[in-house]
């Protein structure tokens, strides 16, 4: 049996809407985050030494990390969807976007998150302006340049193929999903590039979808 071992508004999410669209069954372990530091809660470690969120075991097999996750499902349990065949164009893509998700697109989104965690932090009056000053620089300087060149070329590639690894959803799609909901949950990032907000809109309607956010709960990205 899967199980996903999963973190209330985090990237497990995803690994249960995979499921529901490989039609395959699992059980949701919910995990709870600390109501202070908002980070996972220390059981998780007992599940995986990091105790970070997606872990899924299946049998004796743990797997953590989201794109491996993914890719394992594919593997044993797609049955050939929802990864394009070998040696395509397609297949190349679904490889960089699989990646890419992680590797490139989501590090600017958590910068902007530190950014807006530092101007809000609680401190000394006298020191408030200076934190602000610092999450300010940090924003205008290197986090929003760092945002329109990703989230432009990301726009740009949604005019080329319907999904990101050409007529057929994937799990690129999937490993996608979570920064480009996460945003269109972060003030002007997304309000100006309506390929990616029609996409996001696009896989939410989607049935499976709405299954996995039944079973997984409350979801609320990056806030």
């Amino acid at each position: 049996m899967v199980i996903v071992h999963h973190l209330e508004s985090s990237r497990s999410q995803r690994i249960l809407w995979l499921l529901e669209e490989l039609g395959v069954a699992y059980e949701v372990k919910r995990y709870a985050r600390d109501k202070k530091t908002m980070l996972a809660p220390p059981e998780l470690r007992a599940v995986h030494p990091l105790g970070k969120a997606p872990i899924v075991t299946d049998g004796d097999v743990t797997i953590v990390e989201s794109a491996a996750i993914a890719e394992y499902l594919v593997d044993t349990y797609g049955k050939g969807r929802f990864r394009p065949a070998a040696g395509t164009n397609e297949h190349r893509r679904y490889t960089f976007w699989m990646h890419y998700a992680e590797g490139s697109a989501m590090p600017p989104l958590l910068l902007k998150l530190v950014a807006s965690r530092i101007a809000k932090a609680p401190v000394p009056f006298f020191v408030k302006p200076i934190t602000k000053r610092i999450a300010g620089q940090l924003e205008s300087s290197f986090v929003n340049p760092q945002l329109a060149t990703h989230f432009d070329f990301i726009e740009a590639a949604l005019a080329e193929s319907e999904w990101f690894a050409g007529s057929e959803i994937s799990a690129a799609d999937v490993m996608m999903s979570f920064p480009l909901e996460a945003a269109s949950g972060r003030s002007g990032i997304a309000d100006t590039r309506p390929r990616i907000r029609a996409f996001v809109a696009k896989l939410q309607s989607r049935e499976a979808y709405k299954r996995a956010l039944e079973k997984g709960g409350p979801y609320t990205i990056l806030s």
